[in-house]
């Protein structure tokens, strides 16, 4: 943990509390209070004579959340506590002030979960509402612990919170890959000190039914491969997660994605014939047949059994990804269609979904559907889960739907933190002006970037320049909104820019010349190939200016219908031991994005929060992202020291969106088989030691005086180039490495290709021709993916180069 003393700005230091507008993020909290203020005094000791008490309300719930606090501080610190919850002879450290039980037995969607916590020289007292306050502020409590050289203690503080969304949760897949109970547990802990409060279980797919049923056996029995939770087990979950302040919501999915309900009872499928569990990833045909009044029955009785499982209100059914191939090609189906006025397949999907809300509305639960499930004829009483964007749950919004998001927060993917942070829940208006001024000037582009699996990307982007040559624009791709594009520039005739899309972080880089576009098309980490053209200008006569739906804008009423939104972790490329490296640290983030005040986007303070929060959840919550790549590696290095692969790791990134799962569908057998032991599974999801190198290199080319910044860029890259003759011998002991070795060979020579080039920008010098097209043919042979690896230090070496001739 990195237990560092407070960096206090001057500001601060002063007698008297001080709060801001907005608030800092001084503190190495996440998520951020809604407000913080800080004073000079003597901060708070912890010792071993800790101690906290109950002074208001008391319930076992809170009992147990003492004990877990005394047993966390143990953790953190490596204190033994002398004092108990009973020492009530003893001054406490801490007071625990809840003012009321919680409303209702079950935890709802919308609790108050507001808390004040004052921390003085002397003592700290925590003020709740209710015990779902209370713990959200023994979770700030715990992070406030810091250690400097006079041991540990806390700062003194005031701090008012509150979430700014109700609905803050996680998805955890368990269907496509079991996931043990231990191990949902211990992300039921980690959930709880990001203060998320729902748990969304995946129990069925189309690899896997994981729900024991008493009526319907067929269903783990044939269903599950022998891996499914039992009934105790699932009561087990739900009761620790309540001692948490955690709803569990069970996600049962229909019609489609029924794979595994088919191989139990084939009988309610829309086409009879034997079944087996699905293996291969993707849409697959099992549909339920909703003409058959067996399949509503079933249904119901499974609705009953789910109930008597999991208390929450709610219940989500799936609903997504349906393939209507069965459907369409049934004669009974289409009769049925025609006799009830059905006109196509979307119509009597939305028939199958009322007639299950009505069966949920018997059992007392309220439906939750993917965008699929949406339809108006449908109860506002639903909730939309948005796996297609801003555009759907804001649509959904306007309808008078409550929605959560989804698109954005799927950790499944590697993606950047940055791109999790700057994706708020709220559909945003369009974030330029996409008015053409007098005297402004306009070219749009048309555009394919074809992927290795799915469709090409296509579209249009229309370029906008000012009478003083500035630059601003906007993306129309194809079925979606119109989009702000950000940071246009043109380096060495390359044309870039970026703007974040449902893809991740996207980037053109592109050659406008004669009307033809040629490039890459960056998503994420990895390339796409773009071409195109020109297809309209202000100077070209006859042009038409491109037209485009634009980003929906909610009006407060519809705001508040936006509940919030759930990290997303489908399980293809996930299983038990390697689940909490997709996870954590970075689920804080999102965490922030759902509870935080809107205005704190510093990405320079997150990542240096989330750093944090990598080594506190680590020692306080227990959770073992970090254990994750340690044994990975350990298996990797086939009883060599790891440390060479931890540096090779500094330089390079897993292939980030699905570019890995693509990897797959060309590769391998793009199933539940596929080996997850390479060493892309062994890394984060981004490298933090590449985000470093590339922002020292952008102040560098600005500033290539700058000697510090000269020092720390090559001493980055002397230590990856040094490493070269540690991890070859790792690289050749291994089977599962002989793939990587292209990798460390590129991995050195452009660290040393990147010492060359800071010295030759120092310097004042420029690469001759020959020099340039070396370079810039190393640079492309180190840009593909590689067994599903990017070599990512090869984005700022391209910065070094285009700034050397």
């Amino acid at each position: 943990m990195n237990l560092k003393p407070l960096a206090f700005s001057i500001a601060l230091l002063c007698s008297v509390p001080t709060m801001a507008a907005k608030p800092n993020t001084d503190l190495q909290l996440m998520p951020y209070p809604q407000q913080v203020s800080l004073t000079n005094s003597a901060p708070l000791v912890i010792d071993r004579y800790f101690n906290a008490q109950l002074t208001g309300f008391t319930s076992p719930r809170l009992i147990s959340l003492v004990e877990r606090l005394n047993h966390r501080i143990e953790r953190q610190t490596g204190l033994f506590l002398t004092t108990s919850i009973q020492a009530k002879n003893q001054t406490p450290t801490l007071t625990i002030d809840v003012k009321a039980p919680a409303p209702t037995k079950v935890q709802r969607a919308k609790e108050d979960e507001s808390y004040q916590l004052e921390v003085t020289s002397k003592q700290a007292k925590l003020t709740a509402n209710t015990p779902y306050g209370a713990m959200r502020g023994i979770e700030t409590f715990l992070q406030l612990i810091q250690s400097d050289t006079n041991g540990f203690n806390i700062p003194t503080v005031v701090i008012d919170d509150s979430p700014r969304f109700p609905w803050r949760g996680a998805l955890i897949d368990t269907a496509r890959h079991f996931i043990p109970v231990d191990v949902i547990k211990r992300q039921l802990d980690g959930l709880a000190s990001a203060k998320l409060n729902t748990f969304h279980w995946h129990l069925t797919d189309d690899q896997g039914w994981r729900l024991e049923s008493v009526a319907y056996p067929n269903l783990q029995e044939k269903g599950s491969d022998g891996l499914f939770y039992t009934r105790e087990q699932i009561k087990d979950v739900v009761a620790y997660a309540n001692s948490l302040g955690i709803r569990v919501i069970p996600e049962v999915d229909l019609p489609g994605h029924a794979s595994a309900i088919a191989a139990a009872y084939p009988k309610l499928m829309t086409e009879v014939q034997d079944y087996q569990i699905e293996r291969k990833w993707g849409v697959h045909k099992p549909l339920l047949d909703p003409t058959k009044p067996e399949v509503y029955q079933f249904i119901n009785t499974l609705i009953k059994e789910v109930t008597e499982l999991f208390p929450d209100e709610y219940i989500h059914i799936g609903g997504d990804e349906v393939d209507p191939e069965q459907w369409n090609n049934s004669d009974h189906v289409q009769r049925f269609m025609k006799e009830n006025n059905l006109k196509d397949a979307l119509a009597l999907h939305a028939y199958f979904n009322q007639r299950v809300e009505q069966i949920l509305k018997r059992h007392k639960r309220k439906m939750i559907g993917w965008d699929e499930t949406y339809h108006p004829d449908l109860p506002k009483s639903i909730v939309i889960q948005s796996w297609r964007g801003h555009d759907s749950i804001g649509e959904s919004a306007n309808d008078g739907y409550q929605g959560i998001l989804s698109t954005g927060y799927y950790i499944d993917q590697a993606q950047p933190a940055a791109m999790h942070y700057r994706n708020d829940p709220m559909p945003k208006p369009l974030q330029v002006d996409d008015v053409v001024a007098e005297g402004e000037q306009w070219q749009t582009w048309a555009f394919s970037a074809p992927r290795t699996k799915g469709s090409p990307v296509t579209g249009t982007f229309t370029l906008i320049t000012a009478k003083d040559g500035t630059q601003r624009g906007f993306i129309d791709y194809k079925g979606k909104s119109r989009r702000a594009i950000f940071d246009i520039q043109s380096v060495k005739g390359v044309t870039q820019f970026w703007m974040d899309s449902w893809m991740g972080k996207t980037m053109p880089k592109v050659v406008l010349k004669d009307g033809v576009l040629t490039g890459d098309m960056q998503v994420g980490n990895a390339n796409y190939p773009m071409t195109g053209k020109l297809i309209a200008a202000s100077n070209i006569e006859g042009s038409q200016y491109p037209t485009a739906p634009k980003p929906v804008e909610l009006k407060q009423k519809q705001q508040d219908r936006i509940l919030g939104g759930e990290i997303t972790l489908w399980a293809e490329n996930v299983k038990y031991d390697t689940l909490e490296l997709r996870m954590w640290p970075r689920s804080y983030v999102i965490a922030e994005r759902l509870w935080s005040d809107a205005s704190i986007t510093d990405e320079d303070s997150m990542y240096q929060r989330m750093e944090t929060m990598d080594d506190w959840s680590t020692l306080s919550v227990g959770l073992q992202h970090q254990w994750n790549s340690m044994v990975g590696l350990k298996r990797l290095a086939n009883g060599h020291d790891i440390a060479p692969l931890q540096v090779l790791s500094e330089a390079i990134e897993q292939a980030q969106y699905y570019h890995r799962h693509h990897e797959k569908w060309v590769n391998e057998n793009y199933d539940q088989f596929d080996p997850l032991n390479r060493l892309a599974d062994t890394l984060p999801p981004e490298s933090l030691e590449v985000r470093a190198l590339t922002q020292k290199v952008n102040a560098f080319v600005k500033d290539p005086n700058n000697a510090a910044l000269s020092t720390d860029i090559k001493a980055m890259f002397q230590r990856w180039a040094d490493n070269t003759q540690a991890v070859m011998p790792i690289i050749a002991s291994n089977h599962l490495l002989t793939q990587v070795e292209p990798v460390v060979q590129q991995v050195d020579l452009l660290s040393r290709t990147g010492i060359e080039l800071v010295d030759i920008i120092q310097s004042g010098k420029k690469l001759d021709q020959k020099q340039i097209i070396t370079i810039k043919q190393m640079i492309a042979k180190a840009k593909p993916i590689q067994d599903e690896l990017i070599v990512a230090i090869v984005y700022p070496v391209e910065t070094l180069l285009n700034h050397a001739y």
